[in-house]
Protein backbone atom coordinates (compact mmCIF):
# COMPACT_ATOMS: atom_id res chain seq x y z
CA UNK A 1 0.00 0.00 0.00
CA UNK A 2 1.66 3.29 -0.96
CA UNK A 3 2.68 5.73 1.76
CA UNK A 4 0.76 8.44 0.51
CA UNK A 5 -3.12 6.89 0.28
CA UNK A 6 -5.67 9.27 0.87
CA UNK A 7 -7.90 9.19 3.70
CA UNK A 8 -11.15 11.01 2.86
CA UNK A 9 -14.42 11.74 4.82
CA UNK A 10 -17.82 12.80 3.96
CA UNK A 11 -18.39 14.84 7.55
CA UNK A 12 -19.60 18.47 6.07
CA UNK A 13 -16.62 20.93 6.30
CA UNK A 14 -15.09 23.76 4.35
CA UNK A 15 -11.66 23.09 4.36
CA UNK A 16 -9.98 20.21 2.55
CA UNK A 17 -10.32 16.59 4.67
CA UNK A 18 -8.01 14.59 3.10
CA UNK A 19 -4.85 13.80 4.82
CA UNK A 20 -2.24 11.60 3.04
CA UNK A 21 -1.07 8.87 5.60
CA UNK A 22 2.77 10.78 5.04
CA UNK A 23 0.96 13.93 6.29
CA UNK A 24 -0.27 13.02 9.84
CA UNK A 25 2.52 15.21 11.14
CA UNK A 26 1.59 18.39 9.28
CA UNK A 27 -1.80 17.84 10.34
CA UNK A 28 -0.93 17.51 13.95
CA UNK A 29 1.65 20.55 13.82
CA UNK A 30 -0.72 22.73 12.31
CA UNK A 31 -3.27 21.96 15.67
CA UNK A 32 -0.18 21.56 18.26
CA UNK A 33 -0.37 24.38 19.91
CA UNK A 34 -4.52 23.96 20.77
CA UNK A 35 -4.46 20.59 21.04
CA UNK A 36 -4.21 20.30 24.85
CA UNK A 37 -7.06 21.69 25.22
CA UNK A 38 -9.25 19.94 23.01
CA UNK A 39 -8.10 16.58 24.68
CA UNK A 40 -8.89 18.01 28.20
CA UNK A 41 -12.69 18.63 26.42
CA UNK A 42 -12.53 15.07 25.85
CA UNK A 43 -14.05 13.39 28.95
CA UNK A 44 -12.06 10.60 30.33
CA UNK A 45 -9.55 10.79 27.89
CA UNK A 46 -6.41 11.30 30.53
CA UNK A 47 -7.70 8.58 32.51
CA UNK A 48 -7.75 6.00 29.90
CA UNK A 49 -4.19 6.67 29.06
CA UNK A 50 -3.31 6.00 32.80
CA UNK A 51 -4.95 2.81 32.82
CA UNK A 52 -3.64 1.18 29.78
CA UNK A 53 -0.16 2.90 31.38
CA UNK A 54 -1.32 0.69 34.65
CA UNK A 55 -1.01 -2.56 32.30
CA UNK A 56 2.60 -1.60 30.97
CA UNK A 57 4.00 -0.61 34.41
CA UNK A 58 2.49 -3.61 35.97
CA UNK A 59 4.55 -6.34 33.70
CA UNK A 60 7.22 -4.03 33.46
CA UNK A 61 7.82 -4.11 37.22
CA UNK A 62 7.91 -7.56 36.98
CA UNK A 63 9.88 -8.26 33.59
CA UNK A 64 12.03 -5.38 33.32
CA UNK A 65 14.56 -5.54 35.88
CA UNK A 66 16.11 -2.86 37.89
CA UNK A 67 16.50 0.60 35.92
CA UNK A 68 14.17 -0.76 32.91
CA UNK A 69 14.03 1.91 29.55
CA UNK A 70 10.31 2.38 28.23
CA UNK A 71 9.53 3.95 24.81
CA UNK A 72 6.29 6.40 24.23
CA UNK A 73 5.79 6.00 20.61
CA UNK A 74 3.64 8.50 19.27
CA UNK A 75 3.94 10.60 22.48
CA UNK A 76 2.23 13.65 20.69
CA UNK A 77 1.79 16.73 23.64
CA UNK A 78 2.94 13.80 25.92
CA UNK A 79 -0.29 13.26 27.89
CA UNK A 80 0.69 9.90 27.43
CA UNK A 81 4.40 10.03 28.31
CA UNK A 82 2.78 11.98 32.00
CA UNK A 83 0.42 8.45 32.19
CA UNK A 84 3.32 6.72 31.71
CA UNK A 85 5.33 8.48 34.32
CA UNK A 86 2.99 8.13 36.61
CA UNK A 87 1.77 4.91 36.01
CA UNK A 88 5.70 3.34 36.90
CA UNK A 89 6.49 5.97 39.60
CA UNK A 90 3.29 3.98 41.40
CA UNK A 91 4.80 0.58 41.16
CA UNK A 92 7.80 1.68 42.34
CA UNK A 93 9.84 1.64 39.03
CA UNK A 94 12.68 4.11 37.96
CA UNK A 95 14.72 4.18 34.35
CA UNK A 96 14.70 5.53 31.41
CA UNK A 97 11.08 6.84 29.68
CA UNK A 98 11.53 8.14 25.69
CA UNK A 99 9.03 9.99 24.34
CA UNK A 100 9.14 9.53 20.36
CA UNK A 101 6.52 11.40 18.27
CA UNK A 102 6.59 12.46 14.11
CA UNK A 103 5.59 16.11 14.54
CA UNK A 104 7.79 18.99 15.45
CA UNK A 105 4.66 20.58 16.69
CA UNK A 106 3.33 18.08 19.24
CA UNK A 107 7.39 17.74 20.66
CA UNK A 108 7.41 21.21 21.49
CA UNK A 109 4.14 21.44 23.02
CA UNK A 110 5.31 18.09 25.11
CA UNK A 111 9.09 19.38 25.53
CA UNK A 112 7.56 22.35 27.26
CA UNK A 113 6.40 20.65 30.00
CA UNK A 114 7.79 19.90 33.51
CA UNK A 115 9.15 16.45 33.69
CA UNK A 116 11.97 14.80 35.95
CA UNK A 117 15.46 14.22 34.51
CA UNK A 118 14.54 10.49 33.53
CA UNK A 119 12.18 11.79 30.32
CA UNK A 120 13.36 12.17 27.36
CA UNK A 121 11.80 13.27 24.04
CA UNK A 122 12.97 12.11 20.27
CA UNK A 123 12.02 13.14 16.89
CA UNK A 124 11.17 10.47 14.06
CA UNK A 125 8.49 7.77 12.48
CA UNK A 126 7.40 4.22 14.69
CA UNK A 127 8.35 2.81 11.42
CA UNK A 128 12.40 3.92 12.42
CA UNK A 129 11.73 3.21 15.79
CA UNK A 130 15.65 1.69 15.99
CA UNK A 131 17.10 4.37 14.53
CA UNK A 132 15.51 7.26 16.98
CA UNK A 133 16.56 5.48 19.79
CA UNK A 134 19.93 5.12 18.01
CA UNK A 135 20.19 9.06 17.59
CA UNK A 136 18.80 9.49 21.14
CA UNK A 137 21.71 7.33 22.83
CA UNK A 138 18.77 5.19 24.12
CA UNK A 139 20.06 1.25 24.15
CA UNK A 140 17.91 -1.22 22.54
CA UNK A 141 16.44 -3.72 23.28
CA UNK A 142 13.75 -2.10 25.52
CA UNK A 143 11.48 -3.49 27.95
CA UNK A 144 8.29 -1.75 27.28
CA UNK A 145 6.55 0.26 24.50
CA UNK A 146 3.45 2.29 24.90
CA UNK A 147 1.72 3.27 21.94
CA UNK A 148 -1.42 5.41 22.21
CA UNK A 149 -3.22 6.32 18.96
CA UNK A 150 -0.07 5.13 16.80
CA UNK A 151 -1.04 2.38 14.97
CA UNK A 152 -3.87 2.72 13.17
CA UNK A 153 -1.67 6.18 11.48
CA UNK A 154 1.03 3.01 10.05
CA UNK A 155 0.10 1.81 6.67
CA UNK A 156 2.17 -1.13 7.18
CA UNK A 157 0.83 -2.28 10.42
CA UNK A 158 2.01 -5.93 10.46
CA UNK A 159 5.55 -4.99 9.50
CA UNK A 160 5.47 -2.14 12.51
CA UNK A 161 4.70 -4.47 15.19
CA UNK A 162 7.11 -7.10 13.65
CA UNK A 163 9.60 -4.12 14.53
CA UNK A 164 8.44 -3.44 18.28
CA UNK A 165 8.85 -7.27 18.78
CA UNK A 166 12.23 -7.50 17.82
CA UNK A 167 12.97 -4.15 19.46
CA UNK A 168 11.70 -5.75 22.90
CA UNK A 169 14.15 -7.26 25.36
CA UNK A 170 12.74 -10.93 26.06
CA UNK A 171 9.75 -10.77 28.39
CA UNK A 172 9.27 -7.04 27.56
CA UNK A 173 5.88 -5.53 26.87
CA UNK A 174 3.97 -3.54 24.49
CA UNK A 175 0.74 -1.96 25.08
CA UNK A 176 -1.09 -0.65 22.70
CA UNK A 177 -4.04 2.26 23.54
CA UNK A 178 -5.92 2.30 20.79
CA UNK A 179 -9.21 3.36 18.60
CA UNK A 180 -11.20 0.27 17.18
CA UNK A 181 -15.08 -0.19 16.16
CA UNK A 182 -15.16 -2.42 13.36
CA UNK A 183 -17.40 -5.34 13.55
CA UNK A 184 -19.11 -3.24 16.25
CA UNK A 185 -22.68 -1.02 14.17
CA UNK A 186 -23.36 0.01 17.72
CA UNK A 187 -19.98 1.41 18.59
CA UNK A 188 -19.05 3.03 15.13
CA UNK A 189 -22.57 4.59 15.01
CA UNK A 190 -21.50 6.47 18.09
CA UNK A 191 -18.22 7.47 17.17
CA UNK A 192 -19.92 9.08 13.93
CA UNK A 193 -22.62 10.91 16.27
CA UNK A 194 -20.00 12.08 18.73
CA UNK A 195 -17.17 13.17 15.48
CA UNK A 196 -20.09 14.74 13.99
CA UNK A 197 -21.54 16.28 16.54
CA UNK A 198 -18.85 17.37 19.09
CA UNK A 199 -15.30 16.57 17.48
CA UNK A 200 -15.17 18.58 14.23
CA UNK A 201 -16.76 21.49 16.17
CA UNK A 202 -14.79 21.70 19.00
CA UNK A 203 -11.67 20.95 17.16
CA UNK A 204 -12.94 24.55 14.61
CA UNK A 205 -13.62 26.42 17.88
CA UNK A 206 -10.28 25.29 19.51
CA UNK A 207 -7.81 25.68 16.64
CA UNK A 208 -9.81 27.03 13.46
CA UNK A 209 -8.39 23.62 11.85
CA UNK A 210 -10.60 20.35 11.33
CA UNK A 211 -9.04 18.43 8.73
CA UNK A 212 -7.04 16.28 11.76
CA UNK A 213 -10.36 15.96 13.27
CA UNK A 214 -12.03 14.62 9.88
CA UNK A 215 -8.88 12.09 9.63
CA UNK A 216 -9.74 10.91 13.24
CA UNK A 217 -13.00 10.26 12.33
CA UNK A 218 -12.23 8.06 9.41
CA UNK A 219 -9.25 6.69 10.77
CA UNK A 220 -11.16 4.75 13.32
CA UNK A 221 -13.69 3.72 10.52
CA UNK A 222 -10.74 2.37 8.83
CA UNK A 223 -9.06 0.66 11.98
CA UNK A 224 -8.66 -2.95 11.95
CA UNK A 225 -11.51 -4.91 14.70
CA UNK A 226 -9.67 -5.51 17.74
CA UNK A 227 -9.60 -9.50 16.43
CA UNK A 228 -7.86 -8.43 13.37
CA UNK A 229 -5.29 -6.17 15.36
CA UNK A 230 -4.78 -8.68 18.46
CA UNK A 231 -3.89 -11.52 15.37
CA UNK A 232 -1.49 -9.20 13.94
CA UNK A 233 0.41 -9.26 17.31
CA UNK A 234 0.52 -12.83 17.77
CA UNK A 235 1.60 -12.87 14.34
CA UNK A 236 4.53 -10.44 14.58
CA UNK A 237 5.43 -12.73 17.77
CA UNK A 238 3.84 -11.51 20.93
CA UNK A 239 2.58 -13.73 23.10
CA UNK A 240 0.12 -13.49 25.77
CA UNK A 241 -1.71 -11.46 24.33
CA UNK A 242 -4.86 -9.80 25.13
CA UNK A 243 -7.27 -6.82 25.12
CA UNK A 244 -10.11 -5.05 27.05
CA UNK A 245 -12.27 -1.93 26.05
CA UNK A 246 -12.63 1.06 28.66
CA UNK A 247 -15.67 1.79 30.43
CA UNK A 248 -18.52 4.42 29.55
CA UNK A 249 -19.58 5.84 26.53
CA UNK A 250 -16.67 4.97 24.88
CA UNK A 251 -16.50 1.33 25.69
CA UNK A 252 -16.06 -0.80 22.48
CA UNK A 253 -14.38 2.42 20.83
CA UNK A 254 -11.32 2.45 23.11
CA UNK A 255 -8.89 -1.10 23.66
CA UNK A 256 -6.09 -1.27 25.61
CA UNK A 257 -3.98 -4.22 23.91
CA UNK A 258 -1.27 -6.17 25.61
CA UNK A 259 1.21 -8.32 24.33
CA UNK A 260 4.77 -9.80 25.66
CA UNK A 261 7.54 -10.82 23.70
CA UNK A 262 8.90 -14.68 25.09
CA UNK A 263 11.23 -14.98 27.85
CA UNK A 264 14.51 -15.81 27.19
CA UNK A 265 15.40 -19.21 27.61
CA UNK A 266 17.34 -21.09 30.76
Amino acid sequence: MATDQRVRTDVPTDVPTDVPRGEVSAAFDEVADRYDLMVALNPGYHAHLRRSARVLARNVALHGGDTPTVVDLGCGSGASTRAVVEELTRVGVSGLVLGVDGSTGMLREARGKDWPPRVRFAHGRAENFETVCADAAVATPVDGIFAAYLVRNVTDRDALLRSLHDLLAPGGTLVVHEYSVAGNPAAAAVWTAVCRGLVVPLGWVTSRRTRLYQYLWRSVMDMDSTQVLMQRMLDAGFEDVRTRSVRGWQRGIIHTFHGRRTEASA
